[in-house]
């Protein structure tokens, strides 16, 4: 790859995944301001859903949407994994968590997926353990009470619990029959994630009292970012780049969207930052780093692949990795 390759187009779509991706967090927080959480989610993946599946549908044709009924059912079981237990629990989460710790506490899914390679036999090596460890380390600092300032420690608790759900459905998507065009297994995740979201605010009552007149314009404004932003736009710059650019580089994004998302928060919504949040989440983020340096090692030690697919987000880039959303 070249270097004028890098610096253009590689290097605007790579920002747009810093920046996008590291923002949403803060979307979110201003999307429950005035909006039920689940609610929102749902509208959020069901829009974004149907109209990737019509764009889809726009350029390639209707078969491009075509797939068998293991192929639906395992999209289904990820999208609910991921947008349900994982992205739900996370909107939930931030009505009390502020955006950057909530980035922060994500940030240790990698380690979550290592573990979850190791029981089913994978050995990832010492570096991803090392990794692993050091994210756990700085999870304690985060989770530890009254470390964090004043949080709930039930909003934490449910942040990591999504974060349990966005791995396994990270780890599983690579293992079970899904979509050949990850574009086509993003649609229907999203779909499917979202009528899930739905159906349980619904259960939860979050329709009973909601005046959709009384929801804020930047709440508004904040869905509607998310919609286009953070599921769309997004979700294409990263596709495009796992085909383009050079995984290694491409892996980045995994620990600088947490720092972005902190940085955000403090600058928009003047959330607070405390020394055991900055350290905690400099713990979280060196792992990362660590289990993403060590996977990239390995991935180069292996024959090349013509065709990676993309990753949801929390994986770290190699041959095995399913589809994104």
């Amino acid at each position: 790859m070249t270097t004028a390759r890098i610096s253009g187009a590689v290097w605007t779509a790579l920002a747009i995944v810093y920046l996008v991706w590291g923002s949403t967090y803060l979307g979110i927080r201003v999307v429950v301001e005035t909006m039920p959480p689940f609610l929102s989610a749902a509208a959020r993946f069901v829009v974004a859903g149907l109209v990737l599946a019509a764009l889809l549908a726009w350029r390639h044709g209707p078969g491009v949407l075509k797939v068998t009924r293991a192929q639906l059912a395992s999209a289904v079981v990820v999208g609910v994994l991921l947008l349900l237990g994982g992205n739900g629990l996370v909107v939930l989460a931030e009505t009390t968590v502020p955006s950057g710790l909530a980035a922060l506490l994500i940030a240790v899914v990698p380690a979550w997926v290592v573990l979850l390679r190791t029981a089913f036999g994978e050995r990832p090596g010492p570096g991803a353990y090392a990794g692993v460890l050091l994210g756990l380390a700085g999870l304690a600092v985060l989770t530890l009470p009254g470390l964090s300032g004043e949080v709930r420690i039930g909003g934490v608790l449910t942040v990591i619990v999504a974060t349990l759900m966005w791995s396994a459905g990270s780890f599983s998507s690579s293992r079970i029959p899904m979509p050949r065009n990850p574009f086509t297994a993003s649609a229907y995740e999203m779909v499917a994630g979202g009528l899930a979201c739905l159906v349980v605010g619904l259960t939860r009552g979050e329709q009973r009292g909601l005046d959709l007149s009384a929801v804020s314009a930047r709440s508004w404004t904040a869905l509607g970012y998310l919609i286009v932003f953070g599921s769309l736009i997004a979700f294409t710059a990263y596709a495009w780049l796992l085909q383009t650019a050079p995984l290694s580089l491409v892996a980045t994004y995994a620990y600088v969207n947490p720092v972005v998302a902190v940085l955000l928060g403090r600058l928009v919504l003047d959330e607070a930052l405390t020394w055991p949040i900055a350290v905690g989440g400099t713990v979280v983020v060196a792992g990362v780093w660590l289990i993403v340096r060590t996977e990239r090692r390995g991935a180069s030690a292996e024959p090349a692949d013509p065709a990676p697919r993309p990753l949801h987000r929390g994986q770290t880039p190699t041959r095995s990795s399913g589809p994104t959303v």
